[in-house]
This record gives C-alpha cells, structure tokens and sequence, in this order.
C-alpha cells in the first residue's frame, strides 16, 4: 500500500508544480502586458504635455535653440578661421606694440593697466570689430573719444590712463604711421605727466608692475598658440603618413 502512494504523492506534487509554475508564468506575462500598456500611457501623456508647452510657448522655445545653434556655429567658425589663417606675424607685432604702450604707461603713471582692464577689454573688442569690418571708420573714432571722455570725466583719471586705452587700440590696428603718431605722442605725453609729478612723490611711487594682462593681449597670445599647434599638428600628421 505505502508503495503504490509513494509514486502518487510525487505524481501529485509535479503535477502541482508544474501547475504553480505555470500560474506564475502567466502572471508574469499579464505584469509584463500591464507594465508595457503602463509605459505607453506615460508617453501618450509626456507627448500631449510636450505639445501643449510648445503650442503656447514654442515660439520662445524654437527662438532659444536657434540662438543657441547660431552661437555654436559662429565660434566653431571662428574658431577654424584661427586654425587656418591666424596672422601670426601681425598678432605678434601687436602684442610688442602694446606692450610697449602699458609699459610706457606704467612707468609714468603706476597701477594705470590694473585699475582699468575693463576699458580696455573695451578697446579690445572696438579695434576687433574695426578689423573685421562690423563698424564703420567714424563710428570706431567715436567709440575711441568716448572712451577717453569716459575715462577721464566719469573716472577722474589722468591724461595718461585716460589716453591709455586709445593709444593701446591704435598701436594695435593702426595704419604703420598712426601706429608711428600714436607711439611718439604718447611717449610724450607720459613724459611731461611724470616731469610734472613732485620729486617726494617719485620717491614714494611703486615701480609699477602689470599684474593683470588685458584680455585682448591673452586672446591674441591665445590664437597665436592654437595656430602653432595645428600647424604642428598637421606637419606631424603628415610626417607620420610618410614614415
């Protein structure tokens, strides 16, 4: 008797089994089926609520990405004109002559470049856009006497640092002999600023270091540097493709 139960009792608990495996295989699949019809709800309702934001802010939305799109594709622009016609002769030649402006205007008025790198970031991007042709010559002359007015009446400066800005932009993007004019005029100029200047007070004057290099300077330092390195670059790629 305990024999012929034995073999049912296991026959009985397989057939159980196979039944609650069954069961479960089922559920699973119905779980599966609720979640899939879950997921589309959700992505009907996130496409309804993404229409409606668009149709009544699209417009500012459409006006945004565009703007942004511009932005990349001018500096990716620009960018690549720097990688393949930066002047490096001529940025060089401006990075001299500048700097022998700050210099000179430093040794005749201490702390003349650091107290002022907003103008002449100004400076900067003015010759910028008389270089590329953005501005037209009698607006650019405008701009320039504008920032002298505006260094010298709103900030109470010196002839020296309020003429500072304009020299440096002219000794930049000037013809070779506005360049020369310039030069020579302020050269004068920082000499009979500092002759007039109490002998006690050039004693306790500062030697007067630069510790902020304008902006235009590190741009076009900057330029300088990515112009070398793709040239390099590519003469490495090359030489590479030979070998």
């Amino acid at each position: 008797m305990l024999s012929i139960l034995n073999p049912l009792r296991l026959f009985t608990v397989l057939a159980f089994m196979l039944y609650a495996w069954r069961t479960v295989l089922w559920e699973l699949s119905n779980w599966r089926a609720a979640v899939t019809a879950i997921g589309r709800l959700l992505t009907y309702i996130s496409k309804f609520v993404l229409a409606l934001i668009f149709h009544f802010i699209g417009a500012p939305v459409t006006s945004l990405i565009r703007g942004v799109e511009t932005i990349f594709y001018t500096i990716r622009a620009f960018y690549s004109g720097i990688v393949a016609s930066a002047p490096i002769p001529e940025l060089t030649l401006i990075i001299m002559l500048v700097s022998a402006v700050l210099a000179v205007a430093e040794a005749a008025s201490p702390d003349t470049v650091n107290s002022q790198p907003h103008l002449l970031t100004v400076a900067g991007l003015i010759g910028f856009a008389a270089v590329a042709n953005y501005i037209s010559e009698p607006l650019f002359w405008t701009l320039l006497v504008g920032l002298f007015g505006f260094a010298r009446l709103v900030k109470k400066r010196d002839y020296v640092s309020s003429a500072l800005p304009v020299a440096a932009v002219l000794s930049a993007v000037g013809e070779p002999w506005v360049r020369v004019i310039v030069m020579a005029s302020y050269l004068a100029l920082a000499i009979f600023h500092h002759s007039n200047i109490p002998s006690h007070l050039k004693e306790d004057e500062d030697a007067g270091a630069i510790n902020r290099v304008p902006v235009p300077l590190l741009c076009a330092a900057l330029a300088i540097g990515i112009r070398v390195a793709a040239k390099w670059a590519g003469y490495r790629h090359l030489t590479w493709m030979i070998v």
